[in-house]
């Protein structure tokens, strides 16, 4: 019998839209979140003291949370976070493309889950292939060793580092992941504990602590940072598609470089991810050159 849920109501003192904040976290058709017709959020995950699965509805300007199984109560505790407790707009006063972006999206908050864990196994995934690839591979890891979230909504708790850390490289390999990143998960899987504790430190000693387990670049620890730590300065330095869409979106430039990009982004340190995520709902995407990445699976190699 399904137990009675865990229940609380977050208010948060800056705006919050559910979709622009707990959007990213979402991997595409993600087993383990999505949004339902009403318009509520669903999470299932791996807490300190379990599995649990979360709902999130808003309600006005405040946001609902229910809660389901042993992760339950430090779900509520660190809801206010993940809705963006600690995102602060200090030092944040854009002008132009960015400033008009600003006043559109206000709800726009930077999450921080402190799931450090959660949030590396898939980005690992995104690692030099596409994203349907990436989010295909993702969707197949939590399809084959997620279990059953605790709540009523259909979801699957994405898998811990115990099992990861010792399913060996030809168990991955039919999910359309290869021995280099299928290591780098496992790797990293061996030294959860040391990942999650990074969520205490300050952002950028924790995007230099991430970037010493092997495999995690400067890339997959903006990203991490960007879901996991709600760090909203982090940016994502390697990313194929970025540097042209900030070129293309501040200077009007259609291709860019990583030194472009942050010198572009400069003006705004501190909140340099967060302009990142403000652009990407601009529209103002770089033209596209030549053909597109084809996907491939390495199911067949």
């Amino acid at each position: 019998m399904l137990s009675a849920p865990l229940e609380t109501t977050v208010r948060p003192v800056l705006p919050v839209d559910l979709p622009l904040t707990l959007g990213p976290l979402r991997r595409g058709n993600d087993p383990a979140m999505r949004r339902d017709r009403s318009g509520a959020w669903w999470r299932a995950t791996l807490t300190p003291d379990g599995p649990a699965s979360v709902r999130y509805q808003q309600r006005g300007s405040a946001v609902a949370v229910r809660a389901w199984g042993p992760g339950a109560a430090w779900c509520l505790e660190t809801a206010p976070e993940l809705l963006g407790a600690r995102d602060h707009l200090d030092g944040f006063e854009p002008a132009g493309l960015v400033g008009e972006l600003h006043r559109r999206l206000p709800g726009l908050r930077i999450a921080r889950s402190r799931a450090v864990f959660e949030a590396i196994v898939p980005t690992i995934l995104e690692q030099k292939v596409t994203g349907k690839e990436a989010r295909a591979s993702y969707h197949a890891l939590v399809r084959a060793w997620g279990t059953p979230s605790p709540g009523p909504e259909p979801l699957l708790v994405p898998p811990g580092p115990e099992l990861l850390a010792r399913a060996p490289y030809w168990e991955f390999h039919p999910l359309g992941v290869e021995m280099k990143r299928a290591n780098a998960i496992r790797s990293a899987a061996t030294r959860a504990g040391r990942l999650e504790a990074v969520a205490a430190l300050p952002p950028a000693v924790a995007r230099q602590r991430l970037q010493a387990v092997p495999g995690v670049g400067p890339w997959t620890a903006a990203e991490v940072a960007l879901v996991a730590l709600g760090d909203p300065d982090a940016v994502p330095v390697g990313d194929f598609h970025l540097p042209h869409l900030v070129s293309n979106a501040l200077a009007g430039e259609p291709r860019g470089t990583d030194e472009r990009m942050l010198e572009l982004l400069a003006p705004f340190a501190g909140h340099r991810g967060r302009v990142i995520r403000l652009l990407s709902r601009s529209g103002q995407w770089s033209p596209r050159r030549g053909p597109r990445m084809a996907v491939r699976s390495f199911k067949r190699i």
